[in-house]
């Protein structure tokens, strides 16, 4: 979510220096860290999109795999008549 919220930020061209910029920055830096600089374009807002687009997509989807499975393995789904 954050990392969403930065990318919005940062193609609005959000003033940096502000304290919820800041955060919201620091807050989406934190679990892309491993994908940083992959993308580099010409254009800034382009890859800032791709670095910060590319973690959350695979987070997305790796989180509803994971809760497939769960779904997939509960009670509930074993035994429908409960």
């Amino acid at each position: 979510m954050f990392q969403s919220l930065w990318i919005l930020l940062y193609l609005l061209e959000a003033k940096q220096v502000s304290i919820f910029v800041e955060f919201v920055k620091g807050v989406a830096d934190a679990p892309t860290w491993w994908s940083q600089d992959i993308f580099t374009m010409h254009t800034e807002g382009v890859g800032a999109l791709l670095n910060y687009a590319l973690p959350a997509v695979i987070y997305l989807l790796a989180g509803q795999g994971i809760a497939a499975r769960i779904r997939r393995r509960s009670p509930c789904c074993v035994n429908p008549n409960l």
